[in-house]
């Protein structure tokens, strides 16, 4: 081993045994630095309501409302109320039934659809009236009330027919049926108590609605059928005759 060598040696000896003898430094810093009390502790951060609890905080944040003045005015306005609610809930349950609803029109006619007892239509022993005037050139129908005002009132040409086939027996048959059905769709068959039929003259139009009012289509206004009369007008005497017609 050579001088420089041994030198070396030695000095790498004495700095291992001068770092031995030194004290060794603590890795670890005192209790007092690494944690601190919990009263001294930062609070945590609050967590960020959500938005059903921030709309019902504010809706409870809400002052209420100041009491209105119990005067004449607001009861009337409530019992008002309460007035309509009953006549909703009533005519809601009766259409539902099938029975006559209270107040405002039923829609076909345009004739007041009331009830009868919330609309004077003339004397109670007085019935409805079914007119039905027929002649060689056409067919009128019309349909009133006690008081003798006009519920419908059509004729032939009213229904498409013209000219010469207003006479005919199935324009009479169709113009009946569609006023049975008007009188039907705006709930007469249900107002309707008593009627009378009125036949009135001797046209192919009074055989054809006495079919209508037999069959399929006047089942509901059939069982009110109190009475049948004929009102054709007849001549005793009276001015003369227009001469026939002579054809050929």
């Amino acid at each position: 081993m050579t001088r420089s060598t041994t030198r070396l040696l030695a000095k790498t000896t004495s700095q291992l045994s001068s770092l031995s003898s030194r004290t060794p430094q603590q890795s670890i810093r005192p209790f007092s630095h690494t944690c601190l009390r919990r009263q001294d502790e930062p609070p945590a951060p609050l967590a960020r309501p959500s938005l059903l609890a921030s709309l019902s905080s504010s809706i409870q944040s809400r002052p209420p409302p100041p009491p209105r003045s119990s005067g004449a005015s607001g009861n009337n306005m409530s019992s008002s109320m309460d007035d309509i609610r009953k006549v909703l809930a009533t005519n809601t349950i009766s259409r539902a039934m099938g029975q006559p609803q209270q107040g405002g029109s039923d829609g076909e006619g345009g004739e007041g659809g009331a009830t009868p007892g919330a609309e004077n239509w003339g004397p109670a022993h007085e019935p409805f009236h079914f007119h039905i005037y027929s002649h060689k050139h056409n067919t009128h129908i019309t349909v009133t009330k006690p008081d003798r005002g006009a519920i419908v009132s059509l004729s032939a040409g009213n229904i498409g027919f013209k000219k010469s086939k207003r006479g005919t027996y199935d324009a009479a048959y169709q113009l009946c049926a569609h006023v049975l059905d008007k009188l039907n769709q705006g709930g007469w068959h249900r107002k309707i108590t008593a009627l009378e039929v009125v036949l009135r003259g001797f046209g192919t139009g009074r055989e054809a609605a006495t079919k209508v009012l037999l069959g399929n289509e006047g089942r509901l206004l059939r069982p009110h059928i109190t009475k049948v009369s004929d009102a054709t007008k007849l001549k005793f005497g009276g001015t003369r005759s227009p001469r026939p017609r002579r054809l050929g």
